[in-house]
């Protein structure tokens, strides 16, 4: 078959016949599925999971799919300052093995990157393990099928995980992101090859979608810069405060981002089960109550850090009358939603890297 290289040296996708439509320099390889697999891997275009050969037919399917030229440019990417077209997406996105159903989604969450106030020249940069957190909203998380209630942070089979791992050879292949050479990322994180994409189940929040409260109505995603998650277990609390002190009290820990001395802000995002937003929402139908409250209590003395680290803290000006010093600065950097299993027992709490700060953008045409 023909390989069709784009004006990105490090990026690949294949056609099958002449057309004019693609803008990639063409090369041959192999038909077997395995040769291919290896010849890819070795350009630098993998990311050590089988990949789709993109072959034109396919390509093309998912440029239909999205109602866009493929020579419309969606964003500029940094560390390469890359331009990421259309055309750029959809051969990604083949190779990790979406259906052509996401291109909305996958437009739209690029776009959420590339806007400057993600700070993605930083995020794909740093010794953090951190990774763009996908979470959708509207009816278009039952139509591509993105999981919002057990196992949505990851397990479930279904298309997050392929929508997860196109945006991740993105990053990879248009973007430039290399651990060792423009990331200097000491763990990283399995959401380097997967990502993390799943929705709010909006059927069973008591308070409004969390797009919706960010200023977006209908389908939307928006982009978080996570450190990975962590879940937060309870078996004795049965009471709106109660769940609420939980929670609060494990996002803050000294070692957390959004307590850096080189940290001016941060957020944080906090995931509650079904059963006990319930709960909660019942004691706080006002969003804007559950933040300030989760808020206060994400708080640590200033005494629990070496007395090393309160000049800088307190340069910062972070270290409140009451000596404490909070993860975050406001109750609006306080982002929760609803999603998980009817198991209870647990919430999910995932941390911000600190200077990316959270764009929603609408998916249109889903």
């Amino acid at each position: 078959m023909t390989l069709q290289e784009t004006n990105i040296d490090r990026f690949c996708g294949i056609s099958g016949c002449e057309a004019d439509w693609l803008s990639s320099r063409r090369h041959e390889a192999d038909d077997d599925i395995v040769a291919f697999n290896n010849w890819a891997m070795a350009q630098g275009w993998g990311d050590g999971l089988p990949l789709i050969p993109p072959t034109q037919e396919r390509v093309q399917d998912f440029l239909v799919a999205g109602g866009r030229f493929p020579d419309e440019l969606v964003a500029v990417l940094p560390p390469l300052r890359s331009e990421c077209t259309v055309e750029k997406i959809a051969i990604n996105a083949v190779m990790a093995g979406c259906t052509g159903t996401a291109m909305p989604l996958l437009c739209a969450t690029i776009e959420a990157l590339a806007d400057p106030k993600f700070d993605l020249a930083g995020l794909n940069a740093t010794t953090g393990s951190v990774i763009p957190a996908m979470i959708v909203n509207g009816a278009i998380r039952n139509r591509l099928d993105i999981p919002c209630q057990a196992g949505c942070l990851g397990g479930v089979a279904g298309p997050a995980v392929a929508i997860g791992r196109a945006i991740r050879l993105i990053m990879r292949n248009v973007a430039g992101q290399l651990i060792g050479s423009t990331s200097q990322s000491v763990y990283g994180t399995p959401g380097r090859v997967a990502g993390i994409v799943f929705a709010e189940w909006e059927e069973r929040s008591p308070w409004a979608p969390l797009a919706q409260r960010r200023g977006v109505t209908g389908d939307a995603v928006s982009v978080y810069g996570a450190m990975g998650t962590a879940n937060i277990c309870d078996v004795v609390a049965d009471s709106a405060d109660g769940f609420l002190d939980i929670i609060a009290k494990s996002m803050a820990y000294p070692g957390a981002n959004g307590f850096l001395t080189s940290s001016a802000f941060a957020e944080t995002l906090c995931a509650i089960n079904p059963i006990w937003a319930e709960v909660i929402a019942r004691a706080y139908p006002d969003m804007a109550d559950v933040q300030a409250y989760l808020w206060d209590k994400c708080a640590l003395p200033i005494d629990w850090w070496r007395p090393e680290y309160r000049a800088p803290i307190e340069a910062l000006g972070r270290i409140k009358p009451d000596g404490r010093v909070h993860l975050v600065p406001t109750p609006d950097d306080v982002l929760v939603m609803v999603a998980g299993g009817e198991g209870s027992l647990h919430a999910a709490m995932l941390h911000s890297w600190g200077t990316c700060l959270t764009v929603t953008r609408p998916i249109i045409g889903g």
